[in-house]
C-alpha cells in the first residue's frame, strides 16, 4: 500500500516541477525585447523551439 502511495505521490510532484518548470521557462521567454522585426522574429522562432525540445525532455 505504502508503495502505491509513493508511486503517485511522485508522479503528481513530477506534473507539478513540470509545470512550474514551463510556466518559469514561458515568462522569462515572453519579456524578452527584441532589436529589430527579423532578429525578434527569429529569436521568437528558437526559444519557442527549446521550449519545445524542454518540454519533451521533461516528458521522458
Amino acid at each position: 500500500m505504502n508503495q502505491i502511495i509513493n508511486m503517485i505521490m511522485r508522479q503528481v510532484m513530477r506534473k507539478l516541477v513540470s509545470k512550474g518548470v514551463d510556466a518559469g521557462i514561458n515568462r522569462a521567454t515572453k519579456g524578452r525585447k527584441s532589436n529589430g522585426p527579423a532578429q525578434g522574429q527569429q529569436s521568437a522562432k528558437q526559444s519557442k523551439q527549446a521550449i519545445r525540445a524542454m518540454r519533451r525532455a521533461n516528458r521522458m
